[in-house]
């Protein structure tokens, strides 16, 4: 895994600095501005530092980065237990002696809080390799050396910690299948008397880089983009649809319009109608294919066009296709996106099947509601990795526009390995 920081005058130039020198695979894992330092700092412009991971299978850089790091070899367990200091990550003994459940809980947390500096750790050390020059060509040889020497007795502790992250995620409700790789991934790299801070760190990056990330909703190239929100009843799609058109109003100044096909709930087109009416945007019910055809010519000076749909059970095929109809008849004449709406709070058997059957109708991004009505946010880690789908947005409540964020891996991740939300 390569990690490194990149600045920028906003976030979007740090990222494409990225991926023009690691490639489109990196993904973002922290994101801060950076104030400037010196004299005359009033007149100089502040930056965004972006933190960067991408996944690299080449054992050149495997070798790197195992020199990069500190040899696990040389901290031995009785010097973490004789000398404790305020950093380092308690012992499974330290965690049983205390109150419990709660300790537990707060340890991991805080271990998961302190992850950023470790990063930052860690890219200091490859920058002052790479400055080395020469003097680092014969490191990988001798780690490849180091690789061949005979394993040494495993310590238990280290089982212990690793067990105590496993229940952990399975408390928050991952599947057992999803847990047991990522342990197992663990359990790869694991090398004798290595620190708690590494293993922990290992299993938070490789979870992020699972996830990927999101650009959420994309302007068109060329004319007004259409986005649909699919999904069943009572996921919030209608709420979602006014969150996410009073960001680009209000905040973006874009040009929006706002339609429904939701000619089944009177109650739904009327409360769509009244945040149109907030938000000072043009809206409209339409019945056929023929009417969302000509609402996208009246409104092609616009920027986006927010599409709101019935919704229904997953196995009424008959509303399944009707939808599909819709997303034909314009998909030749406009940029299209669209985005499955689904409730954390929906039983995972079930959210597997409804994701299964919308993809009946169009490929789709993900977006997650009532994060605030649920503790365990498992189910968005195993329906991520189980359909391979992008996850935009999610929702913690009902108040517009608040109540919506991009995606975050980091704070899911940090989650369900026992993290605050």
């Amino acid at each position: 895994m390569i990690i490194k920081k990149f600045l920028g005058k906003t976030e979007e130039e740090a990222v494409a600095a990225a991926k023009k020198e690691l490639g489109e695979g990196v993904v973002v894992m922290n994101v801060k501005e950076v104030k400037p330092r010196g004299l005359f700092t009033a007149f100089k412009p502040r930056q965004v530092e972006v933190t960067v991971a991408r996944e690299d299978d080449r054992e050149s850089l495997r070798q790197v980065k195992r020199e990069t790091q500190p040899a696990p070899a040389q901290i031995p367990v009785s010097s973490m237990r004789q000398e404790p200091q305020p950093e380092k990550a308690p012992t499974v003994k330290d965690l049983q002696s205390a109150s419990g459940e709660s300790l537990r809980s707060q340890n991991i947390e805080r271990k998961l809080d302190s992850l950023q500096s470790l990063l930052e750790t860690q890219l200091k050390k490859d920058e002052e390799l790479a400055e080395a020059g020469s003097g680092a060509k014969g490191e990988p040889e001798r780690a490849e050396k180091a690789a061949e020497t005979p394993e040494q007795p495993e310590n238990p502790e280290t089982d212990k910690f690793l067990r105590l992250l496993y229940n952990t995620m399975l408390e928050n409700e991952v599947d057992e299948k999803y847990a047991n790789q990522i342990m197992e991934d663990a359990d790869k790299n694991k090398k004798p008397n290595i620190p708690f801070d590494y293993i922990l760190a290992n299993i938070y990056q490789k979870m992020v880089l699972k996830f990927g990330k999101s650009e959420g909703i994309t302007p068109a190239s060329k004319g007004p983009k259409m986005v649909f929100f699919l999904g069943p009843t009572g996921v919030g799609k209608t709420t979602t649809i006014a969150k996410v058109a009073s960001s680009f109003t209000v905040e973006e100044k874009k040009r929006v319009a706002l339609l429904t096909t939701d000619t089944y709930r009177i109650a739904a087109a009327e409360q769509l109608r009244t945040y149109a009416n907030i938000l000072e945007v043009p809206f409209r019910v339409i019945y056929t294919e023929e009417e969302l055809q000509e609402a996208l010519q009246n409104f092609k000076e616009y920027d986006y066009i927010f599409v709101d749909t019935a919704g229904h059970s997953h196995q009424n095929e008959e509303q399944l296709g009707k939808m599909k109809g819709f997303l034909d008849a314009v998909k030749d004449q406009a940029e299209c996106q669209v985005f499955l709406v689904l409730s954390v709070t929906t039983k995972y058997r079930d959210l597997l099947r409804i994701a299964e059957s919308y993809k009946e109708v169009a490929d789709y991004e993900l977006i997650f509601t009532k994060l605030d009505e649920t503790a365990t946010w498992g189910s968005i880690m195993n329906l991520k990795l189980q359909t391979d789908t992008t996850i935009a947005y999610v929702t913690s409540g009902q108040n517009v526009p608040s109540d919506i964020e991009r995606f975050n891996p980091q704070k899911t991740v940090k989650q369900l390995l026992g993290g605050k939300k």
